[in-house]
């Protein structure tokens, strides 16, 4: 019998971490030909995706697949996402999460860990497609002195690593 992988399990207990602390989930995702999302909303083969309660319906995050309705630009889309196919989830707010390697679409294996400034550079109309301010982008944590806050230090701005960490 083939291991499960701990990839699903760490989505739903972030995402419940998300959710007991108010913050809002976003998932970023690489997009293929099994990939069920409104098209005009991927860039570069990727798309972040807003998974909190009040943007989304019977969301139902399974081992294999994220399913859930969402509206973008006020049409339901019934959204279908691969577990395998999740980069990243994490808090909107402050940009706590957790980053995932990912095989790239040409087969070859992703290398090193994803910064979280990589996973916070989107448009916020796709990062949240039910906001109406499309212009402003997720702000990224920083500490003092403007350094990226990190983990390893408490948040207090001591520079490093970013907070988003691979799992494999």
């Amino acid at each position: 019998m083939q291991e499960i992988s701990t990839k699903p399990y760490l989505l739903r207990a972030l995402y419940e971490w998300c959710t007991d602390n108010g913050y809002t989930p976003h998932i970023a995702v690489r997009v293929d030909n099994q990939t069920r999302v409104p098209r005009q909303f991927v860039h570069n083969d990727e798309i972040v995706l807003n998974i909190s309660f009040e943007a989304t319906s019977q969301l139902q995050m399974g081992n294999e697949w994220i399913e859930f309705s969402a509206r973008f630009s006020g049409k339901v889309h019934k959204i279908e996402v691969q577990v395998a196919n999740v980069l990243a989830i994490y808090a909107r707010e402050n940009g706590q999460g957790m980053a995932f390697p990912v095989e790239p679409a040409t087969g070859a294996a992703q290398s090193g860990p994803v910064a979280s400034s990589e996973v916070l550079e989107t448009d916020e109309a796709q990062a949240d497609p039910l906001s109406r301010d499309s212009g402003s982008r997720a702000p990224e944590p920083t500490g003092e002195g403007g350094r990226p806050r990190t983990d390893d230090d408490g948040g207090k701005g001591g520079g490093g690593k970013g907070h988003l960490k691979v799992v494999k």
